[in-house]
């Protein structure tokens, strides 16, 4: 399915993480004039420049393509609102891979409920990852497992880095012995109590 438009085509793409890659979003939206682009979780609206940048730079006339609808928000309440906003500048917006088109000029009631249906489920699916992740949690603990990040250091080694301490032994020299940065020797000299490993 095509669109016609008369301005620019402009294109968005949202990562979650610095590390990740644009390239499959760059491949799915081709071609633009100009391209916005986020690197962080599209959560809300809030810190994501690239949105802000592209909604205030698009005009009417123009086509703004996105490769996807969880790119542009994760929240059905979001994306309604930024599809909304844009569509009254007399913006085109595209969703390439759900392969819909919506537009000022043809209030397509199927194209707004689909909008519904994949946001909506695609928030059902994030509520079920999250309550997943958190009888997992509950789950971890219940069985006296320790979650987070694994400790660095034994309690003998912290016991020992608190005596040299007090010593007066400097602390670089402390954390270069047990192979930690001064950062992660403040944190452990500055816990009260940790449990016997």
């Amino acid at each position: 399915m095509g669109v016609t438009y008369t301005g620019q085509r402009v294109g968005y793409m949202r990562v979650s993480t610095t590390d990740q890659n644009l390239d499959r979003q760059r491949l799915a939206i081709g071609g633009c004039d100009k391209v916005f682009e986020d690197r962080v979780s599209g959560g809300s609206r809030e810190g994501r420049k690239g949105l802000a940048d592209a909604m205030s730079y698009v005009r009417e006339g123009d086509l703004l393509v996105v490769a996807s609808m969880d790119r542009l928000a994760r929240s059905l309440r979001d994306l309604e609102g930024i599809v909304r906003t844009l569509v009254n500048k007399g913006v085109v917006v595209q969703f390439v891979k759900e392969d819909l088109f919506f537009r000022k000029e043809s209030e397509d009631p199927y194209a707004m409920f689909q909008l519904h249906l994949i946001g909506a489920v695609a928030e059902l699916e994030r509520s079920l990852i999250r309550e997943r992740q958190r009888e997992g949690i509950a789950a971890a603990r219940a069985k006296g497992k320790r979650l987070g990040r694994k400790r660095l250091l034994t309690s003998e080694q912290i016991q020992r880095a608190r005596i040299q301490a007090r010593e007066g032994v400097p602390k670089a020299r402390i954390a270069r012995e047990l192979g930690v940065s001064r950062a992660t020797l403040y944190r452990y000299l500055e816990i009260p109590k940790l449990p016997l490993d």
